[in-house]
């Protein structure tokens, strides 16, 4: 078997995926672009990636391959529908994630609640050392005790957000689809929450549906003041609103870890307004990555590559 990995870079260099049992040449690459990847995978019986574009026209000229092993839950870089029609097994990886985006979004409520990253930035340039008095109050503190959280999706990742923030005291709605005639035991209508929680969080799947959740106006719905953090996908809100948002205070600060580009253009308006803006927090796509997350997706992926060409021996 001629295992090629795409874009090692994805994981960590400190946690290599572990290598499968049966024999195989293993061909590694950093960074592979789209002009790169038929000539780079033109041998593969399996390909491994997080991220590089698997379209009909590049899957059509790869007639070795057999698997491809997606590092991510994720798999809409794959066509899924070529890929069917075409004999090709598409693998991804769930779960992996379970503790660490939920800790990352605890933390997130903590930075922006208690105005973190605007202490912080302040040391950069002394303002602590010319202060005439003891502490000074230029940011908002609120406490996280007593808050309603907001959540949106409730797979593994936002039930489990909600367990933890209900230990620290948090009122939790998970809401219901928008635009839902009825509402589910367990939930809130979507614009009873938007109306009522002062912190939304983000888990949904990205579809035609939940595209733009977060736009001009459902924000407009919301207490003046909320957060909003996103740790499921860029496109789940719109970020030219999210700006004019956070610009007119409507937003108290946000604290995103997705953007629809990946990596973001230089001259992207939640990048640019960041830099001025410290209740505006964003990290690079990395709440999913603690090292024993990344670990269990390392293992899922040899896993799934195992189980897939032991099924193949059996036909």
């Amino acid at each position: 078997m001629n295992i090629v990995f795409l874009d090692s870079t994805a994981i960590p260099k400190h946690i290599p995926i572990p290598r499968p049992s049966f024999p195989h040449n293993w061909v590694e690459y950093e960074y592979t672009s789209t002009e790169q990847t038929i000539e780079r995978a033109k041998d593969a019986d399996i390909i491994i990636t997080s991220k590089v574009i698997l379209s009909r026209e590049v899957l059509q000229q790869l007639p070795k391959l057999k698997l491809i092993a997606i590092t991510a839950t994720g798999t809409n870089n794959v066509d899924l529908e070529a890929a069917k029609e075409l004999g090709v097994a598409v693998k991804n990886v769930t779960g992996y994630s379970a503790t660490t985006v939920p800790e990352h979004v605890l933390g997130m409520i903590f930075a922006l609640k208690h105005s973190l990253a605007g202490w912080q930035r302040d040391q950069m340039t002394g303002k602590w050392t010319e202060s005439k008095q003891f502490c000074y109050f230029d940011y908002p503190i609120t406490d996280v005790k007593g808050s309603t959280l907001g959540v949106f999706g409730k797979g593994c990742l936002g039930t489990e957000v909600g367990r933890l923030a209900e230990l620290l005291g948090m009122k939790v709605l998970y809401a219901e689809h928008r635009n839902a005639t009825t509402c589910r035991e367990g939930y809130t209508p979507f614009e009873e929450v938007l109306k009522q929680a002062d912190i939304l969080t983000l888990h949904c799947a990205l579809t035609e549906t939940t595209k733009n959740l977060i736009n001009q106006e459902t924000l407009s719905l919301c207490k003046k003041g909320v957060y909003l953090i996103n740790t499921g996908r860029g496109p789940l809100i719109d970020e030219q609103a999210v700006c004019d948002a956070l610009k007119s205070g409507q937003l108290g600060g946000a604290a995103l870890d997705v953007l629809v580009k990946e990596p973001p253009e230089k001259n992207n308006p939640l990048i640019e307004l960041a830099k001025n803006m410290p209740n505006l927090i964003i990290t690079p796509h990395i709440a999913w990555a603690s090292d024993s997350a990344v670990t269990t997706l390392t293992k899922k992926v040899t896993q799934n590559i195992e189980d897939f060409v032991q099924q193949l021996n059996h036909k």
